[in-house]
């Protein structure tokens, strides 16, 4: 299933702006509460989502994940530009952790943390102590 990444408007203004490199900052991926709607207007940065990232607790530690192995490419059949990164993985430890609906991923490099969009799951999950939650294939459309 294909997930939709909504880009806030801060992140285009920034990447406007020469203030973000994809190439060459470090983007982080969290995980959101299951009540957190989100809104492009608003959620500019780090601090206005902050509220709403799960607790540090049962495998997940807040603002730990890293994407990693960031490939830049043109492509031209859909007329867009693109980022493809390695899958992110959380393993439940304890009690586990959840339930996410969500998942951010901002700029850590950018001084105001800038959050580059919100991905919506379409569904909640709570990720129990040994299993795992693994967002595969992530692919950031720069249209």
């Amino acid at each position: 299933m294909a997930i939709v990444l909504t880009l806030s408007n801060h992140y285009k203004y920034q990447l406007a702006a020469k203030k973000i490199d994809l190439s060459a900052d470090t983007l982080k991926i969290i995980l959101m509460n299951n009540t957190f709607v989100f809104d492009k207007d608003t959620h500019a940065t780090l601090a206005s989502v902050t509220a709403s990232q799960l607790a540090t607790t049962g495998g997940y530690t807040q603002n730990s994940k890293t994407l990693l192995n960031q490939v830049l490419s043109e492509d031209d059949t859909n007329n867009k530009g693109k980022m493809v990164c390695s899958n992110v993985v959380w393993t439940g430890t304890g009690d586990g952790f959840g339930p996410t609906g969500a998942l951010i991923i901002y700029n850590d490099t950018t001084t105001d943390d800038t959050v580059v969009g919100c991905a919506d799951f379409g569904t909640d999950y709570t990720v129990a102590a040994t299993a795992t939650l693994t967002i595969k294939s992530i692919e950031l459309d720069l249209v």
